[in-house]
This record gives structure tokens, sequence and C-alpha cells, in this order.
């Protein structure tokens, strides 16, 4: 990432609507190198939305989005921004790992396979260097033994932990985390959680929407509480989880801890 860049995720006034359902009513938001931003609030608070828009998964109305200095899903022409070309689009996913609710794994291909699938027909990297790159990933999420099982042979706690390896094998500059632990039995949420937290703490560029508020506490550098598509405090988890300040956070808070 070049150095001048001083966020690796910028977000400023960012609108989005569904119709007559106006979800993101001004959305501002940095995120520097190796920080964790955990992003609560009630459902339909937008968390998602906004989630899926920094990775133009959706498109925005108005507002900026940019990871490493460049628009997102955007380019300027003649002082205004355009629509970019789908393979722009791709090119700059490439920087940006989601792990979603639910797995989306190949249920044809190997753990193994799954990880490797991007690196080697995206990025062009050889399937030798993929392989060990990858398995290497495995191990780190506590998968080193499950590289040849399919999709349908493990837990949800372990295809949860394959998608996470899946994303890190793109090596991007920011990873994505849509509540990865909602469609998960309790007794799995924490093997997931754990990788998520060690990420956390080895330095990886993190924005988490979660309910899980021990995590938020444990691996956060800053949380933001989001409410009616707004953001309506942040701070270390410290203050918000010690003192928060908005009346809204506070009877969040409560209801939840």
């Amino acid at each position: 990432m070049n150095a001048s860049f001083e966020f690796v995720m910028h977000a400023d006034e960012v609108h989005k609507s569904f119709g007559l359902l106006h979800v993101l009513r001004g959305v501002s938001l940095d995120v520097r190198l190796r920080e964790t931003v955990c992003i609560i609030g009630t459902s339909g608070s937008g968390k998602t939305t906004f989630l899926r828009c920094i990775n133009h998964l959706e498109k925005i109305d108005s507002g900026l989005i940019e990871v490493n200095g460049h628009p997102i899903g955007y380019r300027e022409r003649k002082g205004k921004l355009v629509e970019d070309r789908e393979r722009n689009i791709s090119r700059q996913r490439t920087e940006i790992g989601f792990v979603f609710q639910r797995f989306n794994l190949f249920p044809h291909k190997t753990a193994l396979e799954n990880v490797i699938e991007a690196p080697v027909h995206v990025r062009g990297v050889s399937k030798d260097q993929a392989i060990a790159e990858a398995e290497t990933l495995l191990a780190r999420v506590g998968l080193g033994d499950k590289k040849d099982a399919y999709p349908g042979k493990l837990s949800g706690g372990q295809q949860q932990r394959v998608a996470i390896a899946r994303s890190l094998a793109m090596k991007p500059a920011l990873m994505l985390f849509d509540e990865p632990t909602s469609a998960l039995d309790p007794e799995v949420t924490g093997e997931v959680l754990d990788v998520m937290e060690e990420l956390a703490h080895a330095g990886t560029t993190m924005i988490v929407v979660t309910h899980e508020m021990g995590f938020a506490k444990r691996a956060a550098d800053r949380v933001v509480m989001m409410d009616e598509g707004v953001i309506i405090e942040e701070g270390s988890p410290e203050h918000f989880f010690e003192s928060p300040t908005h009346e809204r956070t506070k009877t969040f808070l409560s209801k939840i801890l």
C-alpha cells in the first residue's frame, strides 16, 4: 500500500436507498492500517448494507468510498465520478476480503481447492505456490488436517474457517466480516471468533459487523454504533462498554450484555 494513503478505507457521507427506504444516511468512517473496527447495532440499522457498499456489492447513491486511496466501483471522468468497468471493479475487489454469514464454498471442491481457486485463476499465482500458501493458511485457522475434506464433511465452524482462509489467500488490504458467526451453532462459534481474534492481534486490517460483544471487547481497536443509517457513537472498547454517551447505545447494550 502506498504510504501516502493515511487510511486503508475511507468513507465520506455515504448514502444508499432501496426504493423509498433510505438505509444509509451519510455514513463517514476511516479505518487505519492494522486497525480492527467492530460495527454494532440493531438489525436494520444499515451495518450490512454499508459493508456491501465498501465492496461495491451495492452501489452507493452519493458520497465516496476509497480503499487504498482508490474509489471503489467508480473512476473520475471530467471531474465527476462515473461507474467503472466491471473488469476494473473485479480487480479492485481483490484488495478486499469478504467473509459472509453463509460460507459460500464450492461444494464439489475440497477445502484446499476452495482456497487456491481465486489465487490461481484471478491473481495468476502458480498452482504449486498457491497450494503451499493455502496449506499454511489452513493450518493457521486450525484445519491443516482437513485440506482434503469436502465442505459437506465439515462442520459449520470449519466451513467458515475455510472461508476465512480463502479470503486471506488473496492477500487483501482489508478484510470485511458480516456477522460471520450468526449462522453457526453456539458450540462452534468460539472456534471462528478465536481465528478472527488472532487475525486482529496479528495486525490484519478488519471491519467486523458483529453481535459478539465479547469479541468486540477483546479484539477491536474501535467500536462503532450504527442506528437508523447513521453512526451515532464510536470509541475504544473501554469507552463503549464502560461509559457510552448516547442514550441509544446505552439502551442497545443494556439489552444484549
